[in-house]
């Protein structure tokens, strides 16, 4: 037996490595059928099938990039291959319908029943552990009560010249160039049809997004649709934009929880006349929005150019998206509310899930906060300065469900908004090829051979299907836990199970601060006792230690 570099190898050692078997057979017979061909025209065919692969062997053993191709030619092809369609395999014939990678089958599958308005009842019990710690659950009435009706609504801007009644349940930012304009449209006749809001995300209002649905337009960093050749923010434009009766509220993006803190860069062979037309920018330029804005640079400028888009806008509701980040930055924005008397109509919390943007691993996984602790503490920083009933709080982070929907409302938000949720009415499959343009149904890419097989008619009908039934499913659920409307619930209703023999309600496990604790000190503690005295209206930066 002959040794190399202390692997084992058997045979002489003249004889080549087993590895290289399949190329040695391949370039043989491709060598046979060659010079056999003056012996019959039949031999052309082995050239024709293993002619190509020994090309690949030989190209594989001459390369340098991949070791692996060079140890194993042609064999290493097989498993890059399978590794390829690793993603799929899990999730079609390995994961359990209950696993959440990022969504469960189940979750997936009550979406495309609902959008499909077909059965979405299961027999035979729960698929989950209910003695599993974290197991949830709302609690049950002896006394149902009646719900009449489940288009439930909330009044945003009642001070406002142009207030906006918005449903409980809304579709989350995501712009043009994201998705596709069949995507796009589809989602804005099912909003209208459903009678809810679509955020258009930082790109701005395309055309596709001006098919009679309401919506709330965002103003990112890159102030597209309002933006100067420099970048900055033009007034005028945005004027001219905000004034369409379509728009029934602005949203300041300040940070969002697919990559909070994170700018983005749009490359100049993706500006197509289309998305420069849209977002205001050259064609064919590479297009930058930086990490933070430039319209303001502290809280105090933040409520002075909230109160400035409130004069160019007509007096429409604005408001703005975070993902919660830093504690005193939170309790610097609130007491430049208390400073100045102006504070915004509507805050939409931003949870650190994630969301359709595609984001660097470590921000997906590794930073912002998870939504329930960042709306438990934006709702109880509102509450103890007494200014929760001038702002409306919405809440986006993997919503799907009525009971996804009654959680976050008993932890205090007034509404819900969904991405993912309504990209699976649409008929995305959770492929996760968002960023590559690659999207097999046609949804998240700018590829017209793909998006142009979305039927618009068909899907926006699913669009409005989900929403209803979805809103229907919570009329139920609240019913059955004897209320008459979601903005009923509290944490009390919601029920966690902490270990093998102990339960406890929301109200239990987290601290609700009562109405002007923080003006007054009366509960400073934990994070508020930490950074609420320290927290800086006119600044963002950290509180310098004493």
């Amino acid at each position: 037996m002959a040794k190399t570099l202390g692997a084992r190898r058997v045979g002489p050692g003249w004889l080549p490595p087993r590895r290289y078997g399949v190329y040695i057979i391949c370039v043989t017979l491709s060598v046979l059928s060659f010079l056999g061909l003056w012996l019959s025209p039949w031999l052309w065919l082995p050239l024709v099938l293993f002619g190509p692969l020994a090309a690949l062997g030989t190209w594989d053993l001459l390369q340098q990039r991949r070791t692996v191709s060079r140890n194993y030619p042609i064999m290493a092809h097989f498993r890059y291959q399978l590794e390829s369609i690793g993603p799929e395999i899990r999730q079609y014939f390995v994961e359990r319908d209950t696993e959440e990678w990022p969504f469960s089958r189940e979750q997936r599958s009550l979406v495309y029943q609902r959008a499909k308005n077909v059965r979405d009842s299961k027999p035979f019990g729960t698929l989950l552990n209910l003695y599993q710690d974290d197991y949830e659950w709302l609690g049950p009435s002896l006394h149902p009560a009646a719900v009449p009706a489940h288009d439930f609504r909330v009044a945003v801007g009642t001070d406002r010249k142009q207030p906006y009644v918005a449903s409980v349940l809304n579709i989350s930012a995501m712009s043009f160039g994201a998705l596709s304009g069949n995507a796009i449209t589809a989602l804005n006749i099912g909003a209208r049809m459903g009678g809810f809001y679509h955020d258009t995300g930082e790109g701005s209002i395309a055309p596709y997004h001006r098919r009679g649905g309401d919506l709330v337009w965002q103003i990112g960093s890159g102030y597209f649709g309002c933006r100067q050749p420099d970048g900055s923010f033009d007034e005028q434009l945005f004027a001219e934009n905000a004034a369409a009766e379509q728009v029934k509220m602005i949203e300041i993006k300040l940070s969002q929880g697919a990559k909070p803190g994170h700018g983005g860069v749009l490359p100049g062979a993706k500006v197509t006349p289309e998305i420069a037309a849209t977002r205001g920018v050259p064609v064919g330029k590479t297009v930058v929005s930086p990490a933070s804005h430039t319209a303001f640079d502290t809280p105090l400028e933040l409520m002075a150019f909230i109160s400035r888009l409130r004069e160019l806008s007509g007096d429409k509701p604005v408001g703005f998206k975070l993902a919660l980040g830093h504690p005193w930055e939170w309790f610097g924005l609130v007491k430049a509310m208390l400073e100045t008397g102006v504070h915004p109509d509507f805050i939409v919390v931003d949870g650190g899930e994630g969301g359709t943007g595609a984001s660097p691993i470590e921000f997906t996984n590794r930073l912002g906060t998870p939504l329930r602790e960042a709306l438990i503490m934006v709702h109880n920083t509102l509450v103890g300065t007494n200014l929760r009933q001038h702002v409306r709080v919405g809440a986006a982070g993997k919503v799907v469900s009525a009971f996804d929907m009654a959680r976050v409302m008993a932890m205090g938000a007034d509404w819900c908004n969904a991405g993912r949720g309504f990209m699976f009415s649409l008929g995305c499959i959770q492929a996760r090829q968002c960023h590559t343009g690659r999207c097999p149904s046609g949804v998240a890419t700018q590829d017209a051979r793909r998006s142009h097989h979305l039927d618009v008619e068909d899907k926006s009908r699913r669009v409005r299907n989900f929403h209803h039934n979805t809103l229907k499913a919570l009329a139920e659920m609240i019913a059955a836990s004897g209320l008459a409307d979601p903005s009923q619930l509290g944490p009390q209703h919601v029920l966690s199970r902490v270990s093998s023999n102990e339960i406890r309600s929301y109200a239990e496990l987290y601290r609700f601060l009562q109405p002007g604790a923080l003006i007054d000190g009366s509960e400073l503690h934990g994070t508020y006792r930490q950074f609420w005295d320290s927290a800086r209206p006119d600044t963002f930066d950290p509180p310098v230690a004493r």
